[in-house]
């Protein structure tokens, strides 16, 4: 298997957050102090990408696809 193929298939372990939005959209582009990050409104936290490039590429889509994003927290409040 090629490191595009390895690459390609790690993205696209993501693509749920770009495609098909239900509303209110679930996931929204975070921006923390860290730079950008996907939030699961749903389970209330960030949804962990294990690799930048792969982050990075997850975000430029789900930009692409007009999903939301914000600099406060996306989230319900925590107890």
């Amino acid at each position: 298997m090629s490191l595009i193929s390895v690459e390609t298939d790690a993205i696209e372990d993501h693509a749920d957050l770009w495609r098909a939005p239900s509303l209110p959209y679930r996931w929204v582009i975070w921006n923390t102090t860290e730079g950008p990050t996907v939030f699961d409104r749903d389970i209330n936290c960030p949804v962990y990408v294990d690799d930048e490039a792969t982050l990075r590429e997850v975000v430029r889509r789900m930009r692409a696809a007009g999903v939301p994003e914000s600099d406060d927290y996306p989230g319900r409040p925590c107890a």
